[in-house]
């Protein structure tokens, strides 16, 4: 398997937006089969889809390793050791210890593996609701930002790996359909929900959908009024503050973990 077909690979997995891991050996200690720089890709739930990475004796942990990655949207270092060598170190098979997720070797050859686990991200998805001016600068605004944008006067479909949350939804209709598409909003299946408005008139709205049987704690998670407090008037400054806002949320957990979006 060449570096070309797990990069031909690679690059179908992106055009259809589907998350995928990339693990690559860095370093082996000992006898192991696979050596420094082999490489394999691996999808959501962690099965390698092309590429060879070792035998079954590091499949278990890798893909594990994979899952975790993808879920978390985080790279993941595991290395994979015998177990008198895990003893020696102190560390129990699972254990995280500085950044390190250590895993058993329970291969006959007993070699140490390290493998470092990438993930590559699909773009995330704004699912904005309304044909407002809010809404238009907001979508025009957020494509220059590495985010698929969809106006959607629908519930948006389900994501296809439910495992791995990247949808936001934002309801910019103001005065137009807000309690429908609030309804379409809290089923999308989404990260994140924001609605353009107040708060009172979004309270008047969320005491209607409660009377319908939508949970309180659901509408509690609504951030409403949308985006971040900059003083915006015009809609395309609403539109910055929320886009801003968004950001906040889209890369919080990354901050210092390296991962990519495709």
């Amino acid at each position: 398997m060449t570096d070309t077909d797990i990069g031909t690979l690679a690059r179908k997995m992106r055009a259809e937006r589907k998350p995928f891991a990339i693990a690559t050996v860095i370093r082996t200690v000992g006898a192991t089969a696979a050596k420094p720089g082999a490489k394999a890709i691996l999808d959501a739930d962690g099965t390698i889809l092309q590429g060879w990475i070792g035998g079954g004796c590091v499949k278990g942990a890798l893909a594990k390793a994979a899952a975790r990655a993808v879920a978390e949207g985080k790279p993941q270092l595991i290395s994979l050791h015998p177990q008198d060598v895990l003893e020696e170190k102190g560390i129990v098979a699972g254990e995280d210890v500085d950044g390190v997720r250590f895993a058993r070797n329970g291969c006959p050859s007993k070699g140490s593996i390290d493998i470092f686990v990438e993930t590559v991200l699909p773009q995330p998805e704004l699912v904005i609701f309304g044909q407002s001016p809010v809404a238009r600068a907001l979508g025009n605004l957020a494509e220059q930002f590495q985010w698929t944008v969809a106006v959607s006067p629908t519930t948006p479909a389900a994501p296809e790996h439910p495992g791995f949350q990247n949808r936001m939804v934002v309801v910019a209709t103001q005065g137009q359909g807000d309690l429908d598409s609030l309804r379409s909003a809290l089923a999308a299946s989404a990260q994140f929900i924001a609605f353009v408005g107040s708060r009172r008139k979004f309270a008047v709205l969320a005491d209607q959908l409660i009377a319908e049987g939508i949970p309180r704690k659901a509408l509690a998670e609504v951030q409403a009024p949308a985006g971040l407090h900059i003083g915006a008037v015009t809609p395309d400054e609403i539109a910055l503050s929320i886009l801003a806002q968004l950001t906040q949320v889209r890369r919080g957990h990354l901050r210092g973990a390296g991962g990519a979006d495709a």
